[in-house]
């Protein structure tokens, strides 16, 4: 690969990396040709993207991001490939834990940057797949919002029900 084309490639990776809030780096080094389609095809249907760069791309790329990304610096040995997710933090998580249910452990997680944080290390896998995404936490505060909202319409219309018993009642007596 010339020094041109390594170029071109960190250029273009750079931009990926600006414009996606959620990628997770991985290492699937020892699996199989068919493993790595298999996983690749499941990553496509859920709209996550998933490539495989060289380890000094990939950090030259991270140093052209606002964000500190140091940390990531150590876990960039061996193969890597990186997981883009535009819609979610969680779902390249829940991606890999669907696919290891197979009866793979692999890939493993190397590292994840979701809004400015890092997780390093595949033991923060369970707890990265359990995050909220934006649009789950919107619904969560809508939900509690309307529930008072909800209670207060309910005992209005219950207690108006009552009401218009009671004064049906009281007319019917005179």
């Amino acid at each position: 690969m010339t020094r041109e084309e390594k170029e071109i490639i960190v250029k273009d990776l750079s931009e990926k990396l600006a414009n996606t809030n959620y990628f997770y780096i991985t290492d699937a080094s020892t699996m199989t040709v068919a493993g790595i389609n298999a996983f690749r095809r499941m990553a496509f249907d859920r709209g996550i993207e998933y490539r495989v760069y060289k380890n000094t791309l990939i950090k030259k790329a991270l140093d052209t991001l606002e964000a500190d990304t140091s940390a990531l610096d150590d876990v960039l040995k061996g193969a890597s490939g990186i997981l883009f997710s535009k819609e979610s933090g969680n779902a390249p998580a829940k991606l890999i834990q669907d696919f290891r249910k197979k009866g793979s452990t692999l890939p493993q997680l190397k590292g994840a940057f979701i809004d400015s944080g890092i997780f390093i290390g595949d033991e923060q896998l369970k707890m990265l797949s359990e995050i909220k995404s934006k649009d789950e936490l919107i619904g969560d505060i809508i939900g509690l919002l309307q529930s008072p909202a909800k209670n207060v319409v309910s005992a209005l219309q219950s207690s108006g029900g009552k009401l218009a018993g009671i004064l049906k009642t009281l007319s019917e007596k005179e």
